[in-house]
C-alpha cells in the first residue's frame, strides 16, 4: 500500500509541476506550489535526463546577385532561382516543400579616387533565400552539406546549417517533471535514512528551467536552453521540494 500510495505522490507531483508548466507557456523558470508552512522539513532537489533524437528539421540556403541594371539584376536572380528550385526538385525535395522568400533589394554608390563614396548609385545587389521544413533528417542534413554545388552552375549560393527539432517536447517535459518528482522523493529517502527518518508530506514544488542541449554538453543557463544545432540532444528537468519530516 505504501508503495501504491507513494507512486500517486508522484504523478501528484508532475500533475502540479505540469499545471504550472503549461500556465508558463512550456518553459518555467519558477514554478511554485505552497502548501502548510513548517520549520521541520528538508529541502532537496531532484533531476531527470534523456537522450531524444530530432525528428523535424529547417534549412534554409541564400543566393545573390548585383548588376549596374536593376532590371537585369532581377533577371539574374530570377534564373539562380530556377536552378535552385531544380537542384532541389531533383534532390528528392518535393516541389510544395520549397519556400522561396521575398527579394531584398539594396544599393552600392560608386567610390571615388580617394576611396570615398559619392551618391552616384553605381549598382543594385538582389538577395533571396529558400526554406525546406522536413521530417527527413538525414535528406535535410545532406543538403545543406551538399548544395553549394549550385555554385559549380553559376549561383552565389550560401547554405546555412540546419536547425533540429524534437516535436513531442510538451509531452516529454511532463514526463520529465515526474521523473525529476521521485528522484527528489529518492534523494529525501536516503538521506533521512541515517537518522531513522523519513520524508512525509510533500510542502512545496520548484520547477527548474529545461535545459536542451549536445550531448555530453555541461552546458547550463538560468533562462534554460533549447539547442536547435545537434540533432542528438539531452533533455534535463530539475525540481526542488520540500518535505515534512516524520
Amino acid at each position: 500500500m505504501e508503495k501504491i500510495s507513494q507512486g500517486k505522490a508522484y504523478v501528484a507531483v508532475a500533475l502540479i509541476l505540469a499545471a504550472a508548466l503549461i500556465a508558463a507557456s512550456l518553459i518555467v523558470t519558477q514554478g511554485f506550489v505552497k502548501v502548510k508552512a513548517s520549520q521541520n522539513t528538508l529541502s532537496v532537489k531532484g533531476s531527470a535526463k534523456k537522450e531524444i533524437k530530432s525528428d523535424y528539421a529547417v534549412w534554409t540556403g541564400s543566393f545573390s546577385v548585383q548588376s549596374g541594371q536593376l532590371s537585369e539584376a532581377y533577371s539574374m536572380l530570377s534564373n539562380d532561382a530556377a536552378k535552385v528550385k531544380q537542384y532541389l526538385v531533383d534532390s528528392g525535395i518535393p516541389e510544395k516543400s520549397i519556400v522561396f522568400s521575398a527579394i531584398s533589394t539594396s544599393t552600392y554608390n560608386e567610390i571615388l579616387p580617394n576611396g570615398v563614396y559619392s551618391n552616384k548609385i553605381e549598382g543594385y545587389r538582389l538577395f533571396q533565400s529558400v526554406e525546406i521544413k522536413s521530417a527527413d533528417i538525414d535528406k535535410i542534413t545532406e543538403l545543406s552539406r551538399e548544395s553549394t554545388e549550385l555554385i559549380n552552375q553559376g549561383v552565389e549560393f550560401q547554405s546555412i546549417p540546419p536547425q533540429y527539432f524534437y516535436t513531442k517536447l510538451a509531452d516529454l517535459k511532463i514526463e520529465m517533471i515526474e521523473l525529476a518528482a521521485k528522484d527528489a522523493q529518492l534523494r529525501a529517502e536516503k538521506l533521512l535514512a541515517v537518522t531513522g527518518s523519513k520524508p512525509g508530506k510533500l510542502r512545496a514544488a520548484r520547477l527548474g528551467v529545461f535545459q536542451i542541449t549536445p550531448p555530453f554538453s555541461n552546458e547550463v543557463s538560468d533562462y534554460g536552453i533549447n539547442d536547435t544545432s545537434s540533432i542528438d540532444k539531452e533533455i534535463t528537468a530539475v525540481v526542488s521540494c520540500d518535505f515534512e519530516i516524520d
